[in-house]
C-alpha cells in the first residue's frame, strides 16, 4: 500500500471537491453491492445487445455451459456440461465479440474515474482529469506513429510507450522547475507544455504522412474507441485495473489528506512530495494501460468523481470504489449505445462521453454552487 504508508488519523471529513464536508450517504457495503449487482445485470444486457438476435437467458446459459466445460477439463470428467444455447456463429460472436469488448469498456471505466479521483485530490484542482500530464498526447503520438509511420510495434505497446514517455516529460520538467519538489500548479503548467508538444508532432505526422483510410484509423483512435478490443485488450485493462487501481483505492486517508494543504498533510504525517510523486506514477501506468486499449476517452474521469462526492461522499476511502464501479458502468453503456445508434455504423465512443459529459458537468457545476451557498 504505497499510498497508504504514514496515514494520518482520520481525523475529520476533509473535502477536497465543491461537496459539503462531513456529509455520507449509506454505507459503502449497501453501494458496492448495489454496483456489483448493476454491473453483472448491465454485462448481460450489454452483450445481448446487437444486431445479431441473442436473448440475455442464452447469454447465461451459454456462460454457464463454458464454466462447466472449463471444470470438466480441470476435474477430469467429474462435471456435467450442458448443452450450449448459442450456435457456432453466435458462440463466437458473443464470446470473441461483445464480451471482451464490454468487460474492456467497464474496466477503463472504472480505471478512468479511479485516476480522476486520484489526480484531482493529488492536484488539488477539481478540473484535474487523467489526461492532465499529457499522458492522453504521448499515448496518441505512440499510436500514430504505429498507424500512419509504420514503427513495428505493436499498437498497445506503443501507445503504454508514448504514455510513460510524456509523463516522464513532464515530470522531469516540473522537477526542474521547482527543485525536486512537484507543486501542483507547477505539475500542471509542465503538463499542459508536453501534451501540446506531443500534439504539434501528431498533428505534423498526420498533416504529412496520413493517405486514404489511414485518416478515419487516426480520427477513431483520438476520439476513443472500443471496437477493436478483443481478449488481450481485456487482459491489460483488468489487469492494470487490479494492480495500480487497488494500490490507488488503499490511499485513500491518505488522498483525505491532500484537502487541507501541502503544509497541513505535512503536519498530519504525510510525506507530501513523496505521495506526490508516486501517486501520478501510478496514474500514469494506469491512465497509459488503459489509453493503449482504447484511445483518449474524456470526461468519464472528470465528471464521474464529482457526481459521486455528490450522491455518496467526498471522502476518499468511499470515493475511490465507488466511482469505479459508476465508471464502469457509464463507459459500458455509452460503449453500447456508441455501436448501435446509427447501426451499422460506429460512433467512436469519446463523442458520446463528451455529449453526455459536457451537460451533466454544468449540472453538478451549478448545483455544487447552491450547495456552497
Amino acid at each position: 500500500m504505497l499510498l497508504a504508508e504514514r496515514t494520518p488519523a482520520p481525523a475529520s471529513e476533509p473535502s477536497p471537491g465543491p461537496r459539503r464536508p462531513g456529509v455520507v450517504r449509506g454505507s459503502l457495503g449497501v453501494w458496492l453491492a448495489g454496483l456489483g449487482v448493476a454491473l453483472a445485470v448491465s454485462f448481460v444486457v450489454a452483450v445481448a445487445v446487437g444486431t445479431a438476435d441473442i436473448s440475455p437467458g442464452q447469454i447465461v446459459g451459454s456462460a454457464w455451459h463454458h464454466a462447466a466445460a472449463a471444470l470438466e477439463r480441470v476435474l477430469g470428467g467429474a462435471v456435467s456440461v450442458p448443452a450450449n444455447p448459442l450456435s457456432t456463429i453466435q458462440d463466437a460472436i458473443i464470446w470473441q465479440g461483445r464480451a471482451p469488448r464490454v468487460v474492456t469498456a467497464a474496466a477503463v471505466g472504472a480505471g478512468l474515474a479511479i485516476a480522476g479521483a486520484v489526480m484531482q485530490a493529488l492536484m488539488r484542482n477539481p478540473l484535474a482529469d487523467p489526461y492532465l500530464l499529457g499522458i492522453s498526447s504521448g499515448a496518441t503520438l505512440g499510436a500514430v506513429a504505429v498507424l500512419l509511420l509504420g514503427v513495428a510495434v505493436l499498437l498497445p505497446v506503443a501507445a503504454f510507450g508514448g504514455a510513460l514517455l510524456a509523463l516522464a516529460l513532464t515530470l522531469a520538467l516540473a522537477g526542474a522547475t521547482t527543485g525536486s519538489r512537484l507543486t501542483p500548479s507547477r505539475t500542471i503548467l509542465a503538463g499542459v507544455a508536453v501534451a501540446q508538444g506531443c500534439a504539434a508532432v501528431t498533428s505534423f505526422v498526420i498533416f504529412t504522412s496520413a493517405q486514404g483510410d489511414s485518416y478515419r484509423e487516426v480520427l477513431s483512435w483520438l476520439m476513443g474507441s472500443l471496437g477493436g478490443a478483443t481478449w488481450l485488450s481485456v487482459a491489460i485493462a483488468c489487469g492494470a485495473l487490479a494492480v495500480v487501481g487497488t494500490v490507488l483505492v488503499t490511499g485513500g486517508r491518505t488522498l483525505d489528506a491532500f484537502a487541507f494543504g501541502d503544509t497541513s498533510a505535512t503536519s498530519l504525517g504525510v510525506g507530501v512530495a513523496r505521495t506526490r510523486w508516486i501517486g501520478l506514477g501510478l496514474v500514469a501506468l494506469l491512465v497509459g494501460a488503459l489509453v493503449s486499449v482504447s484511445g483518449s476517452i474524456g470526461f468519464v474521469g472528470l465528471v464521474v468523481p464529482h457526481a459521486v462526492r455528490l450522491a455518496v461522499s467526498s471522502r476518499h476511502v468511499r470515493l475511490l470504489p465507488v466511482s469505479a464501479g459508476v465508471g464502469a458502468i457509464v463507459l459500458l453503456w455509452a460503449d453500447t449505445l456508441a455501436r448501435t445508434v446509427i447501426a451499422p455504423r460506429e460512433l467512436p465512443v469519446g463523442i458520446l462521453t463528451a455529449a453526455i459529459g459536457a451537460p451533466v458537468f454544468a449540472v453538478l457545476l451549478l448545483r455544487s454552487r447552491r450547495g456552497a451557498a
